[in-house]
């Protein structure tokens, strides 16, 4: 309707844009000024018209740097297969330590964690916590000596890595989709490319 009007818009989007029914719904909108949350996400649709990137923000005084001597690894977001709350669980038994999980269950992935999360939990090293509020997080992730963040998806952006580098904890993320954007590997925390590479980098989390 903007586009028809000639009313001066920018439009972010936020998701993936690799889906197949997208570029035949933006291709009818060539001159669309768009703003990406990541470099990476316009891959899939580069010949759009981006204007900008905008990477996500968090207010300065929204959280405080924590002390991470919670003895745990955090995994926060969603239960979800592309996540891949599984090899967080891997990384936390193979390295020795719990992983505490804050983590909500859409209705869409309910299968997946009844199938393939659920059987995981009852493991010592696995605790799960189900969803938790904006006002617990600053806790949770300043308390813990990393956030896992094993993605295997052309992640848009991550908000979790930036809210645990809010609280001064290091982030282990897997090199995919705008991870190499957000995190400064070895500085606010390590960028790796398999379960091994998450292992070395843990000790120096």
């Amino acid at each position: 309707a903007m586009a028809l009007r000639q009313v001066p818009t920018v439009t972010t989007l936020h998701g993936r844009l690799d889906l197949p029914d997208l570029p035949v719904v933006y291709a009818e909108f060539p001159q669309m000024p768009l703003i990406s949350i990541s470099d990476h996400q316009r891959n899939p649709l580069s010949w759009l018209n981006w204007c900008a990137t905008v990477h996500h923000g968090l207010p300065r005084t929204l959280y405080k740097a924590g002390a991470g001597r919670g003895g745990y690894l955090a995994f926060i977001g969603r239960i979800s297969p592309e996540k891949r709350l599984d090899t967080a669980i891997e990384i936390a038994r193979r390295f020795g330590m719990p992983l505490r999980i804050a983590a909500k269950v859409d209705k869409v992935d309910r299968t997946y964690f009844e199938e393939v999360i659920r059987p995981l939990l009852g493991a010592p090293h696995a605790e799960f916590l189900g969803e938790i509020s904006d006002a617990e997080k600053g806790r949770f992730l300043g308390d813990a000596a990393a956030l896992l963040f094993p993605v295997d998806w052309p992640e848009p952006f991550g908000l979790a890595m930036i809210e645990a580098m809010a609280n001064g904890t290091p982030v282990i993320a897997m090199r995919r989709g705008a991870v190499p954007e957000i995190v400064d590997s070895g500085v606010t925390g390590f960028i790796v490319d398999d379960l091994a590479g998450a292992l070395d980098a843990l000790p120096h989390a």
